[in-house]
């Protein structure tokens, strides 16, 4: 009898089961592709944070007169707890400070660190150490500390420090410190005991000589004296799991203490930043999750659609069941015979379809093992997808083949459950409240604070698109059923173009189907909020990736030089490459305000914005260019970051007196500014504290028009003129071009650094596809499911004019009042997701970005469905009418 029954099934009902298995086999392959990258993605982030670290661990052996292990010890212990791949040591003194004679005047500075360095170590932590001029081999000073001495290659600087006899050392390179903040962290001390800025004078000195001036002291003991072993750890055993990774690193740090018995601190820097790493890539599976999980709902609910959609169809077959002697459980068990059937079938074309789609468009290494707990949890939603929607239909209609029960089905019309408690309303009450309270009180998803970055997740506020996607489903249906039952007139007067004079009849029979079609409305309209909240996101996403990539790197390409050799020195050379269009210089000075050494920038404001963005989010007030016109009106003018104005206390129009350093004797003199607005980002700038002026008036002021930076703006691509500007310029010289592809690929534990064009690609397929189906086939569907009604009137006389009349009426009444619904609310999604992500965004997205060419390929694949919906059933009504209600 099963067999019997799933052949017929298979011969007559064979589109209504291809199409509950396309909805299972979408739905399941949408959720295990979506999981494939969420595996990997976060799998990518730890890859990419623990690579861009410096130094993994930075560990600190207690001195030997309190029972610490010798250096030898301590290298072997660390070997032991973890697998090193590098390991070096390095001395630490702190000192009084610097002198230097240059000229006829003597500078000092304040105090400084000693640093001790083996000649291997820049080979084995090149990310800690970069040279600007001369050499590697010799005595190296930090550049900050150049510049307050005025030396360079060859001279002399003397060590002041009371407890050695003072020592002369000749410099034989000039260097930047890109990790500074790390390198001379303060180990084993609270957050906020200690200060966190990196020193502004530093020496760093061959080993052996930094043995033979502090070794004695620094082995007994004396403070200001250490010994450090900068590590570098295996990365490839690594958990994928940010989370497992961090818990992995802190385990065996613990167990590198646990074998020193305590006499040893450790600052593992790379769990810190997996830390920081885990919860961006526990936003992220929030995020695509919410991208995501309309689609596979969406996918759920065209399932149960199809299904609902031959209701009346079973419970006429389950009647022809129980005439014929079948009792209610044996329907049911056919039932779940057909669901099992179908729930399996449809899962295994969803994952083999989900393997094709994961490795054409999201790359071979995203289907596999760290995906195979949302591939078994895909499978197992599509076969509970399939089952809950034949059952349950199938148990309704067993319950409803008496006449009595029929009639009061189809006659009543009492309101459901979620129409009397006005659910609509209270989940999209709901939504405005939670998303009310997220933007107006300023949250920022991600928190940055100084130091290793990380961040903070409020939950939920993701529930405010999710309940509103919900809230307007069900809203389009209360409204459709009210406005069916009551706009009948209107309708027919919008109809009558298309019917002519059978409009007010194709009203009324549209009014009486109401319920179905408020139904095909509703999905049809979450089909078009899912396609177009996607694509205007990831479009808004994608293009706001370059702008966070464009300020950090300043423009397409930048070069970026010191004090003693300015990238404007070869300004014409590099404005004149192949494929620049636009070029501007930059200065990047340093100036006191007040005690704290803060970066400035010297800007041509009125040009500043032909070779880089000026987005009005970098301003206070969100216009760029009235900001950019008042400073360029006042020649003293500045532009002050937010925290240094809530720091100073600072008001428009005050004065503001800062230190530079003059290039004519290398003293820090005042320089008078006018306080004229506020700064929140800047090209190149730090995200704290930094200060934008006039060029001109800073070269005055300090006596060099030199720009250490040049920004150019390019209509190759960025890669290619880099390419030609580090030929042009010494490849190891101290000028270095990055380019806007290489700041995308530093950003590495920012969310917007995840490259999201293959799911992109793979979510607008998925919603092109739910709109089809939404449209073409719900609208099949519901003509299939009356073709008696067809076949009566064309037995009663219909010509097929008339009957197109009824086709197109209802599917343009379909199609363009599910299109029109489902486009509002998937841009007002969209707003509120960005709104929401302000803080993920640097800057915050001025507008969004739409993707108007695939919102057209929508409306046209949206468009064909329905068209060759209606001309496959308009076929139809040309067969016999008598030979139809036979098959019927």
């Amino acid at each position: 009898m099963i067999g019997l029954w799933l052949f017929g099934l298979a011969r007559h009902r064979g589109g209504r089961l291809a199409g509950v298995s396309g909805g299972v086999a979408v739905t399941v392959a949408l959720v295990a592709s979506l999981g494939a990258f969420i595996a990997q993605s976060t799998a990518s982030m730890t890859q990419r944070a623990s690579a861009s670290l410096p130094v993994d661990w930075q560990v600190q052996p207690g001195p030997a007169t309190t029972g610490g292990l010798s250096i030898p010890q301590a290298t072997a212990a660390v070997a032991k707890a973890a697998r090193v791949t590098k390991q070096q040591a390095v001395g630490y003194a702190d000192v009084d400070g610097f002198e230097a004679t240059t000229g006829e005047s003597v500078q000092t500075t304040g105090k400084g660190k000693v640093l001790g360095l083996q000649s291997t170590y820049f080979r084995d932590f090149p990310a800690q150490v970069r040279l600007l001029l001369g050499s590697l081999d010799g005595v190296l000073i930090a550049q900050q500390t150049a510049a307050n001495l005025h030396v360079t290659i060859g001279d002399t600087v003397s060590i002041r420090d009371p407890g050695v006899a003072a020592a002369d050392v000749r410099i034989a390179g000039i260097v930047d410190l890109p990790n500074a903040d790390a390198m001379f962290q303060a180990i084993g001390v609270a957050p906020g005991a200690a200060p966190q800025a990196p020193p502004d004078n530093v020496l760093l000195l061959p080993m052996d000589a930094w043995q033979r001036l502090f070794g004695a002291e620094a082995a007994a003991g004396a403070p200001g004296l250490r010994t450090q072993l900068h590590v570098a750890l295996a990365h490839d055993l690594l958990p994928g799991d940010p989370e497992a990774a961090a818990a992995q690193v802190q385990g065996a740090a613990r167990n590198l203490e646990a074998r020193m018995a305590g006499n040893a601190l450790v600052a593992d820097n790379l769990a810190v930043r997996l830390d920081g790493v885990r919860s961006d890539a526990l936003y992220a599976k929030v995020l695509f999750l919410f991208l995501g999980a309309p689609g596979a709902l969406l996918g759920a609910f065209l399932t149960i659609g199809v299904v609902a959609a031959g209701s009346g169809r079973r419970r006429r077959d389950q009647a022809l069941l129980r005439i014929r002697g079948a009792s209610r459980a044996q329907i049911i068990k056919l039932a779940a015979v057909e669901a099992m059937c179908v729930g399996v079938g449809g899962t295994l074309v969803g994952l083999v379809l989900a393997a094709f789609l994961s490795r054409v468009l999201l790359g071979p290494g995203y289907f596999g093992t760290s995906s195979m707990g949302w591939v078994a949890g895909a499978a197992i939603a599509g076969v509970v997808l399939a089952n809950a929607a034949i059952l349950v239909t199938a148990w309704i209609s067993a319950s409803t083949t008496s006449v009595t029960s029929a009639r009061r089905m189809t006659g009543s019309a009492r309101l459901r459950l979620w129409q009397r408690v006005y659910l609509d309303s209270v989940l999209l009450v709901l939504s405005a409240i939670i998303f009310w309270r997220t933007w107006s009180t300023g949250y920022q998803v991600v928190l940055a604070p100084e130091g290793t970055p990380s961040s903070s997740i409020d939950y939920v506020a993701f529930l405010a698109p999710v309940l509103a996607w919900a809230g307007c489903g069900l809203l389009t249906i209360r409204l459709g059923l009210a406005g069916l039952r009551r706009g009948r007139r209107a309708l027919a007067i919008w109809l009558r173009p298309l019917a002519h004079s059978l409009a007010g009849v194709a009203a009324a029979a549209i009014s009486r189907q109401r319920a179905r079609m408020t139904q095909g409305i509703a999905l049809i309209a979450l089909a078009f909020a899912f396609a177009t909240s996607t694509a205007v996101f990831n479009a808004t996403y994608n293009a706001q990736a370059r702008v966070d990539a464009e300020l950090t790197n300043g423009a397409d390409v930048t070069a970026t030089g010191t004090s003693q050799a300015p990238a404007s020195a070869r300004f014409a050379e590099l404005a004149a490459l192949p494929g620049v269009s636009a070029a501007q210089q930059m200065q990047h000075r340093f100036a006191y305000v007040g005690t704290d050494l803060q970066d400035l920038y010297g800007i041509d404001a009125r040009h500043i914005g032909q070779a880089t963005r000026m987005a009005d989010a970098y301003f206070e007030g969100g216009n760029a260019q009235r900001s950019l016109e008042v400073l360029a009106q006042y020649p003293d003018g500045i532009l002050v970051s937010e925290e240094t104005v809530k720091d100073y206390q600072l008001h428009p129009g005050d004065e503001i007196n800062l230190r530079l350093q003059n290039a004519s004797d290398h003293q820090y003199h005042v320089v008078p500014f006018r306080f004229v607005g506020v700064v929140r980002e800047f090209p190149t700038a730090p995200r704290d504290s930094f200060l934008v002026a006039n060029a001109g008036y800073i070269a005055r002021q300090t006596g060099t028009s030199a720009a250490e930076i040049v920004l150019l703006k390019t209509t190759a691509p960025p890669e290619q003129v880099a390419v030609a500007a580090r030929a042009m310029l010494a490849p190891s010289g101290p000028v270095k071009v990055t380019d806007i592809g290489q700041a995308q690929r530093v950003i590495s534990s920012s969310l917007t650094a995840i490259d999201l064009r293959g799911l992109t690609q793979l979510e607008l397929g998925a919603a092109a596809l739910m709109v089809v189906g939404a449209t073409g086939f719900i609208i099949a569907l519901g003509f299939a499911d009356r073709r008696r009604t067809f076949a009566i009137l064309t037995a009663l006389g219909a010509r097929q004019r008339q009957l197109g009349a009824f086709l197109w009426s209802e599917a343009l009444v379909l199609l363009l009042g599910g299109a029109a619904i489902g486009t509002l609310t998937g841009f007002a999604l969209a707003w509120m997701l960005v709104k929401l992500l302000t803080g993920v965004f640097d800057p915050p997205p001025e507008r969004l970005t739409v993707p108007w060419l695939f919102l057209a390929f929508l409306a046209g694949v949206a468009a064909l469905s329905v068209v060759i919906a209606v001309i496959a059933a308009f076929r139809e009504t040309g067969e016999s009418a008598v030979q139809r209600m036979r098959e019927l």
